[in-house]
């Protein structure tokens, strides 16, 4: 497993992340692809990884980077940047993340960025459904839907309201079924219960109106 050790000083630090950037081994954590993220991904662990998944999946996330400028003293690289869509910055720890020094110091670092500091606990990444289905539709997060197949399926939802996933599936005839619908959730035309269960036949679908 790739470990990714914290090189404190900006120039030292930027020429480490540029590494491991171009390291293939960076690209071990599962799933490979993302949506929302802006610069490279480099990811400390898995745990990182999975918090990622679920950045790209909340709808009041515009967009995230992986491990910004350090800050604080002494200086802490955060996980992620996280930019929401009323405007807030929150520069947010994975749950496996030691934490050196008083969180509260963090927190008032953070604080003269103009941002918020966030520690995730073990549950906010693995309760619920929410990191599974994350998962389940980021596997096809490098997919592009076809005019077509976005115009018949959200034209029967206009018609509908909602559908099952299985009702939906037909629409699609210039991709397959399941990655185009995938696609579709993860670039915001779609929406779909991520937290009661398993994604299924059976789940509905909704259009997100724009």
């Amino acid at each position: 497993m790739f470990a990714y050790e914290v090189v404190m000083g900006t120039g030292r630090q930027s020429a480490s992340i540029q590494a491991a950037v171009n390291s293939t081994s960076i690209r071990g954590f599962y799933p490979s692809a993302t949506v929302r993220c802006d610069g490279g991904k480099v990811f400390r662990s898995q745990a990182a990884r999975d918090v990622g998944c679920l950045l790209d999946v909340d709808p009041s996330v515009v967009s995230w980077r992986c491990m910004p400028t350090p800050f604080g003293d002494p200086a802490h690289s955060v996980d992620f940047e996280v930019i929401h869509d009323d405007g807030r910055v929150i520069l947010l720890d994975a749950h496996d993340r030691e934490i050196r020094c008083d969180v509260a110091a963090y927190e008032e670092a953070a604080r003269r960025r103009s941002a918020e500091y966030r520690s995730l606990s073990r549950e906010d990444v693995h309760g619920g459904f929410r990191l599974r289905n994350a998962k389940d539709l980021l596997r096809y997060g490098n997919y592009t839907v076809p005019l077509g197949d976005r115009l018949r399926l959200l034209g029967a939802l206009d018609e509908n309201g909602s559908m099952p996933i299985a009702e939906c599936l037909n629409a699609f005839q210039e991709t397959r079924p399941v990655a185009g619908l995938a696609a579709m959730i993860l670039n915001r035309y779609l929406e779909v219960d991520l937290d009661d269960a398993p994604l299924g036949p059976e789940t509905m679908v909704r259009r997100i109106a724009r």
